[in-house]
Order: structure tokens, then sequence, then C-alpha cells
């Protein structure tokens, strides 16, 4: 192994070590995991409910089980990662050998075995909760690898922020993919709705799995950890466990808070797709089209809706990450969620009423897009949030759990994704909308947005705008209480990288 130094303690603070090369790997390593975990995260619902044709309360029960477990097994991952070294580095490894089955499994997920009845529910709970844990695996250590790339908390800062926009751009290719392809097919013709529905998800997912894992897996190649922290020694009567530092770390639990209380955000993406089948419909009259023309008519009115929904969500996603840069040097990562998301939050009734009373989604898009603001400032800032309070509970105890603490933040995650769905079920749920009831009075025919009631077409609109909209006012009230900013963040650096090299803490050119 080469030779290191250690560094002045002030100097760690100021200088830059991330080459460009290393930098951009892993941001693009970043999009490819965003490409694959989207895929996932904004259809599976509509592919469990419309196409495989599964219970919603079976769908509620396992995303809401399948949290029950990850409380469990996204920590268990973290100690792992924080108690092991190999001799590539602690988080490096796990990309290389995480990729090739995530994407496999990813693809088992939209695949129908051709199995009915109990054998469907089995195969799906299983293959839902395995991908789920080894997501897990690649998820944890590639997120907490941001900490020991740099002791620089704003090169660290900035390595998140375009990382997580690059993700963004993944998201935005994921949500798009099964828009495009459903279209091709339709105009293909010689399927029925169900073989289009169900070809339509597999081939996204193949493409996402393929392309999203390759590109994740060079994160293992090419980044390089530099911050060596000396092995931990025999724990010591009396000494605090790892658990007991993270549910007491203050700032922390207050960011975690907020991450959960903001789970409506990802209902813009996930619940585009429920918009667009049953809340609107943007096409030629459906009466006397055949059944073929109405299947084409069908998935265009699909596509276009949910384009519309997800191109302003981009648009207002990516801007916000692409400019938070430029906003670091003026505001706070506080004031930035206070202030996207209480204007979030009024964009979004405001999207709510306007949409609704005129029918006409291109005039809600301005707001639409300002809605979508506080999803690509939250996506980042939450996750350079997590790295500053593992830096205070580093100053406060002495200890730094970097992977149990990006454990939080992805157990965060999922369990927003769970309350996601767990939401639009029980939209579905009580306003009487049966799937398989719908299906089976139009003769197995495509439903339509037309096919429903008002109150029916009312409530999957607001799974897009008063939904989320309540999530963003909520989860700004945790963070009136976050006070790492300022002066006593900037002190926090400063005494941190002195304790560093009084402990022996080797950080790498």
């Amino acid at each position: 192994m080469a030779k290191t130094k250690e560094k002045p303690a002030v100097a760690e603070t100021m200088k830059n070590y991330i080459p460009k090369s290393e930098f951009n790997t892993f941001i693009i390593a970043a999009l490819g995991q965003s490409l694959v975990y989207s895929c996932m995260s904004s259809y599976i619902t509509d592919y469990y409910m419309s196409v495989l044709r599964l219970s919603p309360i079976f769908v509620l029960l396992l995303m809401l089980l399948a949290r029950v477990w990850d409380a469990i097994n996204d920590p268990l991952m973290g100690m792992i990662v924080d108690r092991h070294t190999t001799k590539w580095g602690r988080m490096r490894p796990y990309a290389a050998f995480t990729a090739i089955p995530i994407a496999i499994f990813t693809v088992l997920m939209f695949w129908n075995p051709g199995v009915t009845g109990t054998g469907m529910y089995v195969y799906a709970a299983c293959v839902y909760v395995l991908w789920g844990m080894i997501y897990t695996s690649s998820d944890v250590p590639f997120w907490s690898s941001a900490n020991v790339l740099t002791p620089n908390p704003d090169e660290r800062g900035k390595l998140i922020s375009l990382g997580r926009t690059l993700g963004g751009i993944g998201t935005g290719i994921a949500t798009v993919l099964p828009l495009g392809i459903g279209m091709v097919l339709a105009n293909i013709g010689g399927m029925d709705n169900s073989e289009l529905e169900q070809k339509k998800y597999l081939f996204t997912a193949l493409i996402a799995s393929v392309i999203g894992m390759t590109l994740f897996s060079l994160s293992s190649f090419k980044v390089r950890e530099r911050i060596t922290v000396p092995n931990t020694t025999k724990k010591q009567k009396g000494e605090k466990s790892t658990l007991y530092r993270i549910f007491h770390c203050k700032p922390l639990m207050l960011v975690v808070i907020m991450g959960v209380l903001s789970f409506g955000r990802y209902m813009l993406q996930a619940a585009a797709v429920h918009v667009a089948r049953y809340g609107f419909y943007m096409g030629p009259d459906p009466a006397g089209l055949s059944p073929e023309e109405l299947q084409i008519a069908a998935q265009a009115s699909i596509s276009k809706v949910a384009m519309l929904i997800q191109a302003s969500v981009a648009i207002g996603m990516f801007g916000s990450m692409l400019v938070l840069p430029f906003l670091y040097k003026k505001f706070n990562y506080k004031q930035l969620v206070l202030y996207t998301c209480l204007g979030g939050f009024g964009a979004d009734l405001l999207t709510c009423l306007i949409g609704w009373t005129t029918k006409n989604l291109y005039l809600c898009i301005p707001l639409m897009i300002i809605a979508s603001i506080p999803l690509g400032v939250i996506n980042v800032v939450s996750y350079a949030m997590v790295c500053d309070c593992l830096d205070f509970m580093e100053w406060e105890t002495g200890y730094r759990d970097n992977a149990l603490g990006s454990a939080c933040q992805s157990f965060v995650n999922k369990l927003g994704n769970a309350l996601t769905t767990v939401m639009i079920i029980l939209m579905y749920m009580a306003v009487n909308l049966d799937i398989n009831q719908m299906y089976s009075k139009n003769d197995g025919l495509v439903v339509l947005a037309t096919d429903l009631t008002a109150g029916q077409n009312f409530a999957m609109f607001s799974l897009v705008t008063i939904v989320p909209g309540v999530s963003l006012l909520l989860c700004s009230i945790p963070i009136f209480f976050y006070d790492l900013v300022g002066e006593k963040k900037a002190t926090i650096t400063r005494e941190l990288a002195e304790k560093r090299a009084a402990r022996g803490v080797v950080v790498e050119e």
C-alpha cells in the first residue's frame, strides 16, 4: 500500500481531495443506481395491481411488512459495513458484488412466472423482499462512501449534490421508459391489454437493470477511500452502543423525522401513472372506437398525462438540484428546506384548485414545477445534512458510524416509498376503485378515466396535489429545531479536524 501522510488539522477542511475523473465516476454511478431504484418505486404498485391484479390489501401489507424488516435489516447492514474493513476498503466492494443480483431481481420483479393464486402472491412477496435486502447491501455503503472520500464538508456536499442530481436524471429516464415503450407496443398491435402492459414493464426493467447496474458498478473500481479510521478496539465497560449514539443524536433524528414526514414528495412520481389511468383522459372521444383503437387511445392518453406530470416534476426537481451549489453560498440547508417546502405546499394546493376546476393540465404546469422544487432540494440536502450530523456525533462522542448513519437515510427513503404505496392503495379503497371488477364489467377491455365517477377521478388527482402538499408542510416542522448551521457548524468542522489528527485518523492524498 502506498505510504500515506497525515494532513494538518486545519488544512484538512480547506482543500479538495477528489480527482475529477473519480468525482464523475461517483455521480454517474449514482445515476445508474437511481435508474434501477426508480423503475421499481415508480411502477411496482401499478404493476402489482393493474397488471398482475394482486389484491390491494396484499400489496399494502407487503409494503408495510417489508419496511418492518428494513427497520432491522438497514441498521444491521450499517453496522456490518462500519465494523468490517476488507483489503479493498470498507465501502467499495459492495457495489461490485451486488450489481448483478440487483439487476436480476429487478427483472424478476416485473416478470410474470405464469403461476396463479397463492403461488403468484408467494412469488411476488419473496422477490420483492429479496430485492430490498440486496439493494440495501449496495445503497448503504455507496452513499456512506461520501464520508470517507474527503474530509472537506464543502467538497462532500458538492459530491452528494451532483450525485443526487444525476440520480434525478436516472429517475426521469426510468419514469419515461414505460410510457414510450407502451405507445410503441400499442401501435405494433397483436396484443391484448394485459399482454401489452406486461411486456411494457418487463422491457423497462430489463433496459434499466442492464444500463443502471453497469454504470453503478463502476464506482467499485474508480472511487478511492481516503479517510482511514483506526480499527475499533474492544468495547469498553460503560461505553454506549452504536444504536444508542444514533438515536441520541438529536440533529440526526430531526433529519430522519423530516424524511419520514416528507414521504408525500414521492407521490409526484409514483402516483403519476395512477392519475394518468384513472384521473384524466386526454384523447379522442372513446365512443365509437374499436377495441384496437381504444387501446391505442388509452396508451396515448396515459403517456400524455403521465408525461405532463413527470416533465413538470423533472424540470422543478432537476432545476433545483442544478442551482443548489450556487444557493449554498447564500442559504444554509435548514433555510433551503423550509423555504422550498412552504412554497411547494402553496403550489400543490393551487394546482389542485386550478387543475380540477378547469380540467386543463397544461395550466397546471408552472405550479407543478414549483411544487417539485422541494423534491430536488430534500433529495440532495437530506444526505448532506446526515453527513453533517455524523460530523456532530463524532465531534461530541469521538465515534463516527458512517454506514449506520446512511442506513437511517436508506430506511427513510424506502419507508417513504412504502407510505406512498399505502396512501395510493388506501385512496383506491376509500373511493371503491376495484380494478378487477372494472375490467370484468368492461369485458376485459382497457378502462379509461371517463369510465369512473368524478369523485374517483378527483381522488386520483389529489394524490399528486393535496397529499404531497400536506406532507411538505408537516416535514418543515422538525427542521425548525435543526441547528447545525452557521458558526456552530464551522466550529464543529474546525475542532473535528483537530480531534481527528490527535486520534491518528489518516487522510490520504
